[in-house]
């Protein structure tokens, strides 16, 4: 004869959660948002600036493209990522702050057609 326990009896009880560190993440994703739209808004709505941010990167010159945009007066951390079809952008808090959290971010500037043999 075969007995089953009910699912209480065997399960492990979960620790308490405390949502300080996960709403403090949250709170300061908010912040890195708000920087990425300023980035994004300037790129959608300047071409001048996209061009100037674009021949830059084609030339390989990656601390004027991050001084390009930190020239929009955002407070974040910004890493810079760029190769023939695009950008990625990744913010993370300011230096000294909490690290608790990045966003990144890809924008295609290229689009290559399939290769076929």
């Amino acid at each position: 004869m075969v007995y089953f326990l009910p699912p209480a009896a065997w399960a492990r009880p979960y620790p308490s959660v405390d949502p300080a560190i996960f709403s403090q993440s949250a709170a300061t994703a908010q912040t890195l948002m708000n920087d990425a739209g300023v980035i994004l808004k300037r790129l959608a709505e300047s071409r001048s600036f996209a061009a100037t941010i674009m021949s830059a990167a084609q030339e390989g010159k990656t601390e004027e493209v991050k001084r390009l945009i930190r020239s929009l007066g955002i407070r974040s951390q910004t890493e810079v990522y760029f190769n023939p079809d695009g950008i990625r952008l990744t913010l993370s808090p300011p230096p000294g702050a909490f690290p608790c959290c990045q966003l990144a971010i890809g924008l295609r500037w290229n689009v290559f057609p399939p290769f076929h043999v």
